[in-house]
């Protein structure tokens, strides 16, 4: 029988690369998006559901929809997350774009990784050869200041230590949790300050010195669905080509 994975945010960038590599590594995949008709480009073989994870009913539905359709839900992918509609500076800082963002990036995620654990707890009971996970999609923003964006710093702070509840209180449930903490990589959100990036990579910003793709994040996520990584709690995977180094 095939791992059921739900990748959320995966109708385009980081989400869609990370589906795509799980299908092509055998897993079924339930991609998800916010927009109720199916990507274009998503080819008909593929599952799509979607879901905002912003509102309590569609995690429901999402969650719900993987255990009514594939009896199982073996890989939690928390992908989805947005970035502030305009950059302002902190002091300038909107409230409503203060709740937008950790609506999505940190209250959204940490629910629908509660619904995730509850049904993998069950799903223990019954299933046999039974090994489920989550993997939240973090950012070097969890550490990085960046002061024109500081909603999405905080959600992707918040969202660390989400994975470190969670990794403490399922680990002796062996349900491993992980994070996959991606740096600058090339895709639609990052386009915006392309040039900007691309200057800070040429002067030595990063120890591998260019933009990473969204199957650099994928890969990630694909050693921690392995089981080669679960004697760990909590584990984070810098998928950052060497920007976390400290380097005189």
């Amino acid at each position: 029988m095939k791992k059921i994975a739900v990748v959320t945010g995966s109708s385009r960038g980081i989400g869609r690369g990370i589906a795509d590599m799980l299908h092509e590594n055998g897993y079924q995949v339930i991609y998800s998006g916010t927009k109720a008709q199916r990507p274009e480009n998503l080819p008909q073989d593929r599952d799509y559901f979607p879901c905002n994870i912003a509102e309590k009913d569609q995690r429901e539905a999402l969650i719900q929809y993987a255990l009514d359709t594939y009896g199982r839900l073996d890989v939690l992918v928390n992908n989805a997350g947005v970035a502030p509609l305009v950059r302002k500076d902190i002091l300038e800082m909107e409230e409503k774009s203060f709740d937008r963002v950790l609506g999505i990036n940190l209250k959204g995620t940490f629910f629908l990784c509660q619904l995730a654990a509850n049904a993998m707890l069950n799903g223990k009971k019954t299933l046999s050869d039974y090994a489920p996970r989550i993997i939240n999609i973090g950012s070097i923003s969890a550490y990085t200041s960046s002061i024109a964006r500081g909603e999405y710093c905080i959600s992707k702070a918040g969202l660390a230590m989400v994975t470190q509840l969670l990794a403490d209180r399922l680990a002796a449930e062996s349900i491993p949790v992980f994070e996959v903490r991606p740096g600058i990589i090339e895709t639609d959100m990052t386009h915006v300050v392309h040039d900007k990036y691309q200057k800070l990579i040429d002067e030595g910003l990063l120890p591998v010195p260019k933009f990473g793709k969204p199957e650099d994040v994928a890969k990630m996520v694909l050693a921690c669905c392995s089981g080669l990584l679960d004697y760990s709690a909590g584990q984070v995977l810098n998928a950052d080509g060497g920007f976390a180094l400290r380097r005189l």
